[in-house]
């Protein structure tokens, strides 16, 4: 089974298991070493980054075992049934709050963000995330985007104000960057359904046109970085959230 070049989004995760897989089917037995980072990085066509988090979510689980200055030694098979290596981490050791912290921070992710703060976050963050998805998309996240950008033409087309065409055209730009921490925060703020403060704003605020503006400013976003140009999709995004900003809080 030779090794396949990874061109999906969350590569540490498709790295992971794929090399799960090889170790499986024998290519590389218990008491051998995996090739070095840097070759597996050229065999795959993926950062060396990309390469180390999936070898050390391999030893998390107990595949191999990392040895730096020496190299990975793959670990005599467990007993347990075989899955995929992200799912195993995931109930070796469940992300979670550390309780560390459980009497200095306050943690809601149910709570609503306010509605300038939500847009400001997206502000500041959202070109950088366009910009990295026109480097970095694929070309099925390039049809995510664009059936997400049809599902706005859709909404705006028959009056629906949930925005979620919206909200999941912003959700696929940021799956599309490949950086899963930008993805999960996009996720988090747009995934919700909006909350009382943001309606309201909406009904006092926003213009009558303002869809059918930002469907305009949306097709130029997705334009550049269908055209691979992550200049023209941070400016864009910039434009387009500077815009939004300007509508519900104008001085």
């Amino acid at each position: 089974m030779p090794i396949q070049a990874i061109r999906s989004q969350r590569l540490y995760r498709q790295i992971a298991d794929q090399l799960q897989q090889l170790i499986n089917n024998g290519e590389f037995p218990p008491g051998t070493l995996l090739p070095p980072e840097r070759e597996l990085a050229q065999s795959l066509g993926v950062s060396r980054a990309s390469v180390r988090e999936a070898l050390i979510a391999l030893e998390v689980v107990g595949q191999v075992a990392v040895r730096v200055g020496h190299g990975v030694v793959v670990l005599e098979p467990r007993s347990m049934p075989l899955e995929p290596v992200m799912r195993a981490a995931a109930r070796t050791e469940p992300w979670a709050l550390d309780p560390e912290f459980e009497s200095e921070i306050e943690l809601n992710l149910d709570e609503e963000i306010p509605p300038f703060s939500l847009l400001q976050t997206r502000r500041y963050l959202e070109p950088e995330i366009a910009a990295l998805a026109a480097t970095n998309a694929t070309d099925d996240d390039i049809k995510s985007i664009r059936l997400a950008l049809e599902r706005n033409f859709f909404d705006n087309a028959n009056g629906r104000r949930n925005c979620v065409g919206d909200r999941l055209l912003h959700i696929r730009i940021a799956e599309a960057s490949s950086n899963a921490a930008y993805a999960l925060i996009i996720k988090h703020l747009l995934g919700h359904q909006y909350g009382p403060m943001f309606r309201r704003l909406q009904d006092l605020y926003m213009e009558t046109d303002m869809p059918q503006r930002s469907q305009g400013d949306h097709e130029q976003i997705v334009k550049a970085i269908e055209n691979r140009d992550p200049t023209a999709a941070r400016h864009a995004m910039e434009a387009h959230l500077d815009h939004v900003l300007s509508v519900f809080f104008a001085e």
